[in-house]
């Protein structure tokens, strides 16, 4: 009972540390609080009104005919895309989208007409922004669904047909009727926003556990990671203290990016209780206990801002949500496994947009709990090795410190027995 008693104070006096540590550093505040709070809301609010309309367009028209004309007058009436100018050349229609006037450019070539009078592939050429892809979005499915429209109208003069029926039939013998099963507005913030909020909690809780291990081994004299010297602190102490500083940390976080945010912007949100509790509970130790071991390699607080910043947007590629998961090559899927954030962003994409229940995401849970017990080994792997290195290095400092001050003591000794002899010798006779 002592003994348990006295590992919980242990426990809650690193927790303590932890805490005035992390409420010390600013750096450490900026990612653990700042940014989560703030950065959901303001990529949110980005993609908030989910598609865009009246996109500006610059349109080269070097055919200058009447189908020329029609197709632009279509594009023009669809609700997507707004003709903002006429320019004379690509040149021109290049400076106008390089000074940001629009966002879209519609080449046609002089051959149009002549190419679909003769019953021949003619082409427009489409150049998008992809500076933000709600512009491409609606710029190239603008051009797309114009071009139908006009092929469906050659194909319905070209057949000749006396009733309109057969020109329906003629112009769409299969009728297809598109369903959106889980994101019925198409818009990009049901899509990305969910993977995005997991990928947030992983990502700056790794960089604040990475700038606080820079920070602990600039204040050591001697660049330690781990700078407790009270006895009785083990690494299961170390690590519990800090996990559970971190955990508490983050289980608010959580609750806010997953409950309330989807909420203030009334995107979809099916996920459960139960659902998120079985995604939380394993994800939010396993990035805790990944961000300890990753921590271990960064001897500088700069490192881990390079590091993790730049890994952000891949780790949302391979997660499958931006990209199809069975077109991943095998090598980055592997590398995919190693992330808690590739798991855990699967199940709640299932969970929160298509409604999976916990036995439908049950293979990404067990996923999230092996990658837990394996990164808390690692982490006590890599803390043991780091507290062994110290204490190595100790003992060689202070046998270095033991040496030089024998050394000094040899010294002052044949200082003293040559003063002592010169002291007792005959002394000189006199001329």
């Amino acid at each position: 009972m002592n003994t348990t008693v006295k590992y919980i104070r242990h426990v809650c006096d690193i927790w303590t540390e932890e805490m005035k540590n992390i409420s010390k550093d600013q750096g450490v505040l900026i990612f653990f609080v700042l940014v989560p709070l703030l950065y959901p809301l303001l990529y949110s609010w980005i993609y908030n009104n989910e598609v865009v309309r009246e996109v500006p367009v610059a349109v080269v028209d070097h055919c200058n005919s009447h189908t020329s004309r029609e197709f632009i007058r279509l594009c023009d009436a669809s609700a997507d895309v707004s003709v903002a100018s006429h320019a004379t050349d690509m040149e021109q229609a290049r400076l106008l989208m390089n000074r940001q006037k629009v966002k879209g450019i519609y080449y046609i070539p002089s051959d149009f007409e002549e190419r679909l009078r003769q019953h021949r592939q003619a082409t427009v050429h489409v150049y998008c922004d992809m500076g933000l892809m709600l512009y491409y979005k609606a710029v190239f499915q603008t051009a797309t669904a114009v071009a139908q429209q006009t092929n469906s109208r050659l194909i319905v003069a070209a057949a000749k047909k006396s009733t309109r029926h057969e020109d329906e039939l003629t112009a769409t013998p299969l009728k297809i009727q598109e369903v959106d099963m889980f994101n019925p507005t198409g818009g990009y913030g049901n899509f990305i926003l969910p993977g995005v909020l997991i990928l947030i909690l992983q990502q700056t809780m790794v960089l604040g556990i990475g700038l606080a291990a820079g920070t602990a081994r600039e204040r050591n004299n001697y660049g330690y990671l781990i700078p407790y010297r009270r006895k009785g602190y083990g690494i299961t102490v170390l690590l519990a203290g800090k996990a559970l500083c971190y955990y508490m940390i983050y289980v608010v976080l959580a609750a806010y990016l997953l409950l309330l945010v989807p909420r203030f912007f009334h995107f979809v949100n099916l996920a459960g209780w139960r659902e998120l509790c079985a995604i939380l509970l394993p994800y939010i130790p396993a990035c805790i206990f990944f961000g300890i071991t990753v921590s271990c390699l960064i001897r500088y607080r700069e490192n881990v801002l390079l590091l993790v910043v730049f890994m952000s947007v891949p780790l949302l590629f391979v997660s499958g949500i931006s990209w199809p998961q069975s077109n991943i090559p095998w090598f980055w899927q592997s590398v995919a496994t190693l992330f808690p954030s590739t798991f855990a962003i699967r199940a709640f994409v299932r969970a929160n947009t298509m409604g999976a229940t916990v036995n439908d995401i049950s293979t990404e849970c067990i996923a999230l709990w092996i990658q837990l017990v394996a990164y808390l080994v690692l982490a006590c792997g890599v803390y043991r090795f780091q507290m062994a290195t110290a204490h190595k290095n100790i003992l060689r400092r202070v046998q270095s410190i033991r040496r030089k001050r024998e050394v000094k003591r040899r010294i002052k000794r044949n200082q003293s027995s040559l003063s002592s002899s010169s002291d007792t010798g005959m002394p000189a006779m006199d001329n």
